[in-house]
Order: C-alpha cells, then sequence, then structure tokens
C-alpha cells in the first residue's frame, strides 16, 4: 500500500474525495470550519500602521504609510488611498521573482473595488486643509504564504491595519509648507498613542471607517460546500466562491469562479450565510487586536 502523503501527491483527487466521503478535510476540519485566524497590529516600526494576519498557513502582512500632499482641483477636501498587493517569490510554487503576476494584480482590483463601493475610508477624512494640502495613504499588502483563500487573508489585513491608522497633527511653517508633527521620543509617542482612543486628543487622530468588510471564501467539491479551502483543495475544486458582508451582514460582494453558470442556489446562499458567520468572529478578533494594542500602548507611556 502506498505511505498517504505519496498518494496524495500521485492521487490528489482521489485523496481528497476519500475525506469529503466522510465529512471531513484532510487537515481534520468539518467542511463548514475556517482555518484558525490570527491578527497582529504594529508588527513594522516603519510603517505608519501595520497588520500580519495569518489563516492556517496563509500569512498576509499589510502597511499603510502616510504622506502630505497638495490638494488636487478636482477633490479640494479630499485626501487619496492608494492599494497594491504583491506576492512574494517565495509565498508559492507558481510566483516568480521579477514577474508580474495576475494574481496580484486580480488581487489588488477586487480590494479596490471592495474598498471603493463598500465606503470604508471616507475621503474626506484625509483633508487637512481645503484646497491646500491633504493625506495620502499608500496601502501595501505583501502575501508571505498563498495556502488558500488569499482575498479573505488580505482584505482582513488592510481591514486591520486601516484600523489602527492614527493620523498625526500637522503643523504649518512660516514658508506655508504642511508638514507632519514630530513626535520628540518613543515615551511620547506611545502617550500619543494611548490619548488617541479619547476624543479630541490634539496628537492623533485615529481614522473612522464607514464599513467593516469580511470575506469568506468557499469551494465547492463533490456537490458539497468547503469553507476556507486550502491551496491544495483550491486546485481540485469544481467552483470557487466568496461571499464579502459587512458587520450587520449586509452583502458587499459576492464572486464566482469556476463551475457551470447556473450554479447551485443553494450552495451560493450557504456560502452568504457562512460568511455572515465569519464576520462576527472576525469583528471579535480584530476588536480584541485593537483593545491589545491599546493597552500596550497605555502601559508603555509614562505616568
Amino acid at each position: 500500500m502506498l505511505q498517504a502523503d505519496a498518494f496524495q501527491r500521485l492521487y490528489p483527487d482521489k485523496y481528497l474525495t476519500k475525506f469529503i466521503e466522510q465529512g471531513v478535510r484532510p487537515d481534520g476540519r468539518p467542511l463548514s470550519l475556517a482555518r484558525a485566524t490570527s491578527i497582529g497590529l504594529g508588527v513594522v516600526s516603519t510603517a505608519d500602521a501595520s497588520a500580519l494576519v495569518k489563516i492556517g498557513s496563509t500569512t498576509v502582512l499589510a502597511g499603510v504609510k502616510c504622506e502630505v500632499m497638495p490638494a488636487v482641483a478636482d477633490a479640494p477636501d479630499e485626501g487619496r488611498l492608494t492599494l497594491q498587493v504583491e506576492l512574494a517569490p517565495l509565498c508559492c510554487s507558481s510566483a516568480r521573482p521579477g514577474r508580474p503576476s495576475e494574481a496580484a494584480a486580480l488581487l489588488t482590483e477586487q480590494l479596490e473595488g471592495l474598498l471603493e463601493g463598500a465606503g470604508v475610508v471616507d475621503r474626506r477624512q484625509l483633508c487637512i486643509d481645503p484646497g491646500k494640502a491633504a493625506w495620502a495613504l499608500y496601502v501595501d499588502v505583501y502575501v508571505l504564504d498563498a495556502d488558500g483563500s488569499l482575498q479573505d487573508a488580505c482584505l482582513l489585513a488592510v481591514l486591520a491595519a486601516l484600523s489602527s491608522l492614527q493620523l498625526h497633527a500637522v503643523t504649518l511653517d512660516d514658508a506655508g509648507n504642511i508638514q507632519k508633527a514630530a513626535v520628540p521620543d518613543a515615551g511620547a509617542a506611545a502617550a500619543a498613542a494611548a490619548a488617541a482612543a479619547v476624543p479630541g486628543s490634539p496628537q492623533l487622530r485615529r481614522l473612522s471607517l464607514g464599513c467593516q468588510p469580511v470575506s469568506l471564501t468557499c469551494g465547492v467539491y463533490l456537490g458539497r460546500l468547503l469553507v476556507d479551502p486550502t491551496a491544495e483543495e483550491e486546485a481540485l475544486l469544481e467552483a470557487q466562491l466568496t461571499a464579502t458582508v459587512d458587520a450587520e451582514g449586509g452583502i458587499l460582494g459576492f464572486y464566482k469562479a469556476g463551475g457551470s453558470v447556473t450554479a447551485s442556489q443553494q450552495r451560493v446562499q450557504q456560502c452568504v450565510e457562512a460568511a455572515k458567520l465569519r464576520s462576527k468572529e472576525v469583528q471579535g478578533l480584530l476588536q480584541q487586536a485593537l483593545d491589545q494594542a491599546a493597552a500596550a500602548a497605555a502601559a508603555a507611556a509614562p505616568s
């Protein structure tokens, strides 16, 4: 008899079928269970905000850099948000260094569409002085390990980074140039971060998000729905469904890849309902991460 790992490599479809017929996954999960998820905030010291998200082995890092830009003529009271997704060369076997990635371009387009369509960031919040200056936010997303459900992990990393972002106060010099107010030292920065939780803090202002979108990817295999498939499972799926919902369970987007045009409405509905449950779970994890970050900042602040 072949060893299990050899059988999996030689006959991946038969290997997965044996598990699915028993109602479990190769990693021991039930069909309806997502992988363990973790959120870490402030992991990149050189970024204005950052988040490291892990869903199973899938690992994504998102960082936000803030720069002051001149106001644009067609939107004098708005700032700018730019997003870019990159797949690290070692994140999966198909990634190659120096070669444009179609998967990264698709993820960038999908995330930009979700952020814009859902109104996650009101660009008027980024205005510093109408007609003169505004904030430009550059969100860079790096996929470090691509083990399935990439949109889910990328969107969560972006959401976590933006949720923890605090905009600095700015000053106007004698020449009329707007500059970011300097923070004297690490202790003062921690104190400012803790004070930012209090309305009216003059040093830092937390970015307020208009919506908190959460995505959940499901796969259809042997007519059954697999929640949060791994990369190995994704390669064998008959169809892939991704539902994006807000904190109240409202549908923000739905993406389908593969399968027949007339996909089972039952599977679509199951995916949407699973996404609503997943949203509640993720919102709790995100709030826990924000609370831990605030507690750490308060503890580091001088008494």
